[in-house]
């Protein structure tokens, strides 16, 4: 049996024996991306679930296959196979309480600077993030709490630095429809292995996602006019040259995943520190001198208030363990 449920009326799941569900999207769900749609409305389903019937296809938007970070618009219809709701969900324990150091907050967006190793948003392994540990600090969803706390965009769980969320359906969709037409200015710090050659300002070169044998997610850069490529452009700048190294700032114009990391790679000069795309052994080094994460950080975020439509600019000071380490190399000769 195939039926249409209102997605703002929505049960948490099907009751009894599992069948396929057809979701609306309304427009208070509009913007948001297709997991995040459906972790709201699968409660009790891990979330490792969901990601995996998004992955495999079984679940359709407007009878297409999508990509979990697929935005909805209001009247979508999002099929939902047939899924069990885990009684007492062993691995779906509420995430703790955490406060993030704030950067700027007001009655329609909060910006935190984000530390390196914590993830944005729990799935693919992980059981929660940002997103989470700050909706139980902010007691989301209960009386006097917050009623709405949306992530606008993603920072990979190794980078540090400015990460943006909403507090309102209305603020979420106004900032992330400026991540989309790239009227915000993204800059990252990346010290980088070597000597970046002053006159490479600009890598404009597609991007491809592949797994792994083992289901990793892995990106790497493919020739012009494939047809898997997804084009990306960095725009890089010479902050510092010290010995053995160069601190560059790293302005994205498009967001694709570990767009920063594979470019600066593919140019011959990976990110200190990087354990997906670096220097494997050269790495084991830098951790004996004392440089134990990847060494990206997103250090400015520009962009126009959903409300006001003043131009806001952020920085989120270099981490101390980056900027320690940063500090005893000595300058180039």
């Amino acid at each position: 049996m195939n039926r249409i449920i209102s997605a703002h009326a929505a049960p948490a799941a099907p009751a009894g024996k599992p069948e396929v569900v057809r979701l609306l999207v309304d427009a208070d769900s509009e913007g948001q991306r297709l997991d995040n749609f459906l972790l709201r409305h699968l409660k009790g389903v891990p979330k490792t679930h969901v990601y995996r019937i998004i992955r495999s296809g079984e679940v359709r938007l407007n009878k297409g296959r999508a990509s979990a970070d697929t935005r909805v618009q209001a009247g979508d219809v999002v099929r939902v196979p047939p899924v069990r709701v885990a009684q007492r969900p062993v691995d779906e324990r509420p995430a703790p309480a955490r406060e993030f150091p704030i950067l700027l907050e007001d009655e329609q967006l909060i910006a935190v600077d984000k530390p390196a190793g914590v993830a944005v948003h729990g799935g693919s392994g992980v059981s929660f993030g940002v997103i989470e540990q700050l909706r139980q600090a902010r007691q989301y969803g209960q009386p006097g709490g917050l009623r709405l706390l949306e992530l606008v965009h993603r920072l990979d769980r190794e980078t540090s630095g400015v990460l943006l969320l909403a507090k309102k359906r209305s603020a979420l969709k106004h900032l992330q429809d400026q991540f989309r037409e790239r009227a915000t200015g993204k800059t990252y710090l990346a010290l980088v292995l070597g000597d970046w050659p002053a006159a490479r300002k600009v890598i404009d070169a597609p991007l491809h996602k592949y797994l792994l044998a083992d289901g990793e997610r892995r990106v790497k850069v493919v020739a012009a006019g494939d047809s898997d490529g997804m084009r990306a452009i960095t725009l890089v700048k010479v902050r510092q040259r010290l010995a053995g190294f160069t601190l560059l700032e790293v302005t994205i114009k498009t967001g694709r995943t570990h767009q920063i990391r594979v470019h600066l790679a593919s140019q011959g000069h990976p990110i200190a520190g990087d354990d997906k795309y670096g220097e494997f052994e050269r790495n084991k080094t830098l951790q004996k001198q004392g440089l134990r994460r990847m060494f990206l950080h997103a250090w400015r975020l520009q962009f126009s208030h959903p409300a006001s439509g003043e131009r806001i600019e952020l920085h989120a000071p270099l981490p101390a363990e980056l900027l320690s380490f940063s500090k005893h190399l000595p300058p180039a000769p």
